[in-house]
């Protein structure tokens, strides 16, 4: 526990961190993967070029230190970066490394103005930290592994089928070499897979949602290609799309992840995706037609044309069903979509069309796609009244402000 003296220095630090957190973290970075690139096996190093990383941990370290006397206040988001970290196989002895550098990151940055004193106050501050992810994570672990089908660490799976379903998305369904049970999932999860790409110096960890219902045998990842190969995600999409065949062999660890339907409840659900944000979206959609057949369902999706929009012959086979209603959205549909009638409609998803088309009176939204996406869904979910215990969303990478 902390002393009082120690909670008020750190909460003395909130407008420092919150002016000087980026270049804290930032820094953080650099140091310790200059100290420790062996490091870089587990951290993905797309995130870290673009900025991602150092804005999210910046995020995380603001709250942790304005909350530091009540840190059960950010449990939640202590919850889901500790699904991230057993799902890339993060231990409690990184928890020191990562503690030692972002000292010396916050004394670098603020340099005479990080005394020792507040340097050893967020020492202690850290510790505590430090504890409270390494005692979520050991229970997540445990459950891991203990589970039926479960697994500790990573598991090797074989591509047991590989189909293209769109110009720029591939699904891989994996089965594991031992034949083995595989351990079920909740809708909305994902699962990691680690890679060694020949010609890269370190393995490339990379967590891609579950496409499919759970209980089916197998587990089905569907993968956006990324444009060029000068990008670590480039580098990654594009080894799975072109150099991992039928047969081939995948590490993949057991699936983690806290963006997951509620299936305890029967009000109607909107799901509404973005891209290849859809996968989540396509598992969660395919539960509630199989375990909850007398709860509606609403799935929205938009995407640029037909050529880019993958798994749409499985939506509209589903949206037969009574309680599935579909539409598509298309932004730049071809004048093939205009003739076969291939979308509902042109241009975005605004919040007069959720207005006059979706139920929103008790429904539950979800949604995941790029960011752009994300913010002016949940703006418009906001303007029309919705509350946030209604609403529910998923990243792609490191978490995001959707201000």
């Amino acid at each position: 526990m902390l002393n009082q003296k120690t909670i008020e220095i750190i909460k003395s630090t909130v407008p420092v961190l919150e002016q000087y957190g980026e270049q804290i973290t930032t820094r953080f970075y650099q140091l310790m993967f200059g100290n420790h690139p062996e490091l870089l096996n587990i951290f993905n190093h797309a995130n870290q070029k673009q900025g991602r990383q150092q804005k999210a941990l910046a995020g995380t370290v603001y709250a942790a230190a304005m909350y530091i006397d009540n840190l059960e206040a950010i449990l939640p988001v202590v919850k889901q970066i500790a699904h991230k970290h057993r799902s890339l196989g993060i231990k409690p002895e990184h928890y020191p490394i990562v503690g030692k550098h972002l000292l010396l990151a916050i004394k670098d940055v603020l340099g005479e103005a990080a005394t020792n004193e507040i340097i050893d106050a967020w020492a202690q501050a850290y510790g505590v930290i430090a504890d409270a992810f390494i005692g979520v994570e050991a229970e997540m672990y445990h459950e891991a592994a203990t589970k039926q089908g479960g697994w500790d660490g990573f598991r090797v799976f074989y591509v047991d089928r590989k189909v293209q379903e769109s110009d720029v998305i591939t699904s891989f369904y994996l089965k594991p070499t031992d034949n083995k049970a595989i351990a079920d999932f909740k809708p909305g999860q994902y699962i990691s897979i680690k890679l060694e790409i020949e010609g890269e110096k370190f393995t490339h960890i990379r967590q891609y949602s579950l496409s499919d219902a759970p209980g089916k045998g197998y587990y089905r990842i569907s993968v956006k290609r990324e444009a060029g190969t000068a990008n670590p995600d480039g580098v990654v999409s594009n080894y799975l799309h072109e150099g991992v065949n039928e047969g081939d062999l995948l590490q993949i660890s057991a699936p983690a992840g806290d963006f997951v339907l509620n299936t305890e409840k029967s009000s109607p659900v909107v799901l509404l995706s973005g891209g290849v944000g859809l996968t989540p979206m396509m598992s969660m959609l395919k539960t509630v037609v199989e375990i909850q057949p007398e709860r509606k369902v609403t799935f929205v999706h938009a995407a640029q044309n037909s050529n880019v929009h993958a798994l749409r012959e499985e939506v509209e086979e589903l949206a037969q069903l009574e309680n599935v209603t579909s539409y598509v959205f298309y932004d730049a549909p071809t004048d093939d979509d205009r003739k076969h009638n291939r979308f509902d409609v042109e241009g975005y998803i605004t919040r007069e069309w959720l207005k006059e088309k979706v139920s929103i009176e008790d429904a539950d939204f979800y949604f995941c796609g790029p960011v752009p996406f994300m913010k002016a869904i949940n703006s418009s979910l906001q303007e029309l009244g919705i509350n946030e215990e209604r609403i529910h969303f998923e990243f792609f990478g490191p978490k995001a402000s959707l201000v």
